[in-house]
């Protein structure tokens, strides 16, 4: 049986890599370039996460990962 997390991935415009969040207890949400080391959180966990980094740099979005 598989379970489905999400990542929530971020782009900050330009030329940048996507970040994915990699922590997201402490303030600023810490992020990371690496995929396999970003945080696989439960649906809800991961919508906080996106409400709380919406701003006019960053554009937010929920990536859904079977595991």
């Amino acid at each position: 049986m598989k379970n489905t997390k999400f990542l929530v991935k971020v782009n900050r415009g330009g030329a940048r890599a996507a970040e994915y969040v990699l922590r997201v207890d402490r303030s600023p949400i810490q992020t990371t370039t690496n995929r396999k080391l970003a945080l696989a959180m439960g649906r809800f966990t991961a919508e906080d996460a996106v409400k709380s980094m919406q701003n006019s740099r960053c554009n937010p979005e929920l990536v859904s990962v079977q595991i």
